[in-house]
C-alpha cells in the first residue's frame, strides 16, 4: 500500500476537520433560491444534503478512476460492443445523436483492491450542488490552505459546466445561436433536486440563455419543434428517469428526439451504451471482453475495476445460499430502488428478486469516513462520483451515507468535500507532506 492511500485511510478515520461551513453554505444557496422560487430553507428541506466533513482520497486511486473512465470510453466505441449493447436496447436508443450527453457519473467504492467501480449513470445529479459546496468550503489547518489555494475554483468549473452545454449544441447545430433550454423532468417542483435545477437556471440565463424548469408531460411538437408553454424549445437538459421515453406522456420528448427538433442531452442512446446496469456483465467480463475485441491492457483495466457481475437465472436455492456475496440491482432501476445487499435481503425481497430483471454484483465494500469529534465517533460509508463529459473527469464528489445505499437521510451525510493527496507529484504535495509530518490534521 502506498504512503498516500494509507495516509488517506489514516485521515478518514481520525482527522476532526471541518470541510464544509454548512450553515453558511444553507444561508448562500437560500439567498440565491428564494428570488428563484423555492419558499422553504435548505436546511427545513434538505437537512442532510451536506456534510461538513472533507473526505480524503490518494492520487493513485484519481488515476485508477481516470483510467476506468477512459477505458469504458473505448469500449463503447467499439463496432462489436454498440452491435451487441444496442441490438437489445429499445429503438429509439438506437438513434446516435451529434451529441454526446452531459454530466455521466462513475460510482466507485475505494478499498485496500483499488477503485472498484460500482454503476454508471447517464443523468447524474449533484454537480452544481457541489460547485456550490466549494463556495463554502473553508481551510481548517494550514495544509488545507494551501490546498484550496490550488484547487479549481467554483467559478471555473461553473464556466466548464456551462461550456460543456454550448459544446453539445454546437455539436449538433454548429453555430446557429442556442436561445431556450428547458430543465426536465416529471414534476421537476416535486423533485429532491429541484434546488439544483433552479442553480442551473440561474447559470443558464446569467450567461445570456433563456431557461425553464419544465414537466417532461407538458411538451407539445408544433411547426417541426419541440414546444413548451408556447415557447420553442432549443436544448433539453434532461434530467427525467424514463431513459428510453416509454412513458405515453413522454411522446413529444421522444418524437423530438427520434427526428432531432431539439437537442436533448443526455439521451437514449447515451443510455444504453453507458448505463444499461445489464452492461456491467459485459463489462465485468473479460472473456467477453476479449471477444469483442478490447485490448488487453483495457480488459485488465475493467476486469479488476468492475466487479464480476451476472444477470441473476439459475436455481433460486443456488443464489439463496450463495447470496452473501452479492448486492442485488434491478436493471432498469435507478437511485439504489429495489437494490438489495445480499446479507441484509429478506425472503420476501429475494422473491422479487427471482422473478427476473435483476442483476447480482460481487460486493465491494466501501469506504469508511469516521467523525471522531462527534458525541458517539459516527461512522459514515462514502463513495465517490466522478462526474464525467467526453471521457474527462471534470469533478468529484464524495457521499457520505449510513445504510445500505446512498440515501442524503444521514445526519451528518451528504455531499462532501474531496481532498486528493498527492506525494512528491506537482504542487499539492505540501498537502500530503504536511499532513504526515504534523501527524494529523486538527480542529480549527
Amino acid at each position: 500500500m502506498s504512503k498516500t492511500i494509507a495516509l488517506a485511510g489514516r485521515l478518514n478515520q481520525e482527522c476532526e476537520c471541518v470541510g464544509t461551513d454548512v450553515p453558511a453554505l444553507q444561508h448562500r444557496l437560500d439567498s440565491k433560491l428564494v428570488d428563484a422560487g423555492h419558499k422553504a430553507g435548505v436546511a427545513e428541506t434538505h437537512p442532510h444534503l451536506y456534510s461538513e466533513l472533507p473526505v480524503f482520497i490518494a492520487h493513485e486511486h484519481v488515476s485508477e478512476m481516470q483510467r476506468v473512465v477512459a477505458a469504458v470510453g473505448r469500449v463503447t466505441r467499439l463496432p462489436a460492443y454498440r452491435d451487441a449493447v444496442l441490438g437489445n436496447a429499445p429503438a429509439i436508443a438506437r438513434v446516435a445523436p451529434a451529441a454526446l450527453g452531459v454530466f455521466f457519473g462513475f460510482d466507485f467504492h475505494l478499498g485496500a483492491a483499488g477503485a472498484r467501480l460500482i454503476e454508471i449513470n447517464t443523468n447524474a445529479g449533484g454537480a452544481l450542488l457541489n460547485v456550490e459546496m466549494r463556495r463554502a468550503q473553508q481551510a481548517c489547518c494550514a495544509p488545507a490552505t494551501e490546498y484550496l489555494k490550488l484547487a479549481p475554483s467554483a467559478e471555473s468549473i461553473e464556466s466548464a459546466i456551462f461550456e460543456m452545454f454550448i459544446r453539445e449544441w454546437r455539436l449538433a447545430r454548429g453555430s446557429r445561436p442556442l436561445a431556450t433550454i428547458a430543465i426536465v423532468d416529471d414534476a421537476p417542483r416535486e423533485q429532491f433536486l429541484l434546488p439544483e435545477f433552479l442553480l442551473f437556471q440561474r447559470l443558464f440565463e446569467a450567461r445570456g440563455v433563456r431557461a425553464v424548469i419544465a414537466d417532461a408531460r407538458e411538451f407539445s411538437i408544433r411547426g417541426g419543434a419541440l414546444v413548451y408553454a408556447d415557447q420553442r424549445i432549443d436544448l433539453v437538459y434532461n434530467r427525467s428517469t424514463d431513459f428510453y421515453f416509454d412513458d405515453p406522456a413522454h411522446a413529444a420528448l421522444a418524437e423530438a428526439y427520434a427526428h432531432d427538433l431539439a437537442v436533448i442531452t443526455p439521451h437514449p442512446h447515451a443510455h444504453a451504451l453507458y448505463s444499461n446496469k445489464a452492461n456491467l456483465v459485459t463489462l465485468s467480463d473479460a472473456a467477453a471482453l476479449q471477444t469483442l475485441g478490447v485490448e488487453p491492457l483495457e480488459i485488465e483495466t475493467l476486469a479488476r475495476a468492475i466487479p464480476r457481475t451476472l444477470r441473476v437465472d439459475g436455481p433460486e436455492e443456488r443464489w439463496w445460499a450463495d447470496r452473501k456475496r452479492w448486492f442485488f440491482k434491478p436493471v432498469h432501476g435507478f437511485g439504489s430502488r429495489g437494490t438489495y445487499r445480499g446479507d441484509k435481503i429478506t425472503r420476501r425481497a429475494f422473491a422479487d428478486v427471482m422473478r427476473g430483471g435483476y442483476i447480482a454484483q460481487e460486493i465491494a465494500p466501501p469506504s469508511e469516513r469516521r467523525d471522531p469529534a462527534s458525541a458517539d465517533e459516527s461512522c459514515f460509508k462514502f463513495d465517490i462520483r466522478s462526474y464525467v463529459y467526453d471521457g474527462v473527469s471534470q469533478l468529484f464528489a464524495a457521499r457520505l451515507y449510513q445504510g445500505q445505499t446512498t440515501n442524503f437521510r444521514s445526519a451528518g451525510g451528504g455531499f462532501a468535500p474531496v481532498y486528493v493527496l498527492r506525494d512528491g507529484i506537482g504542487g499539492t504535495a505540501k498537502f500530503a507532506d504536511s499532513l504526515a509530518s504534523e501527524g494529523m490534521c486538527s480542529p480549527s
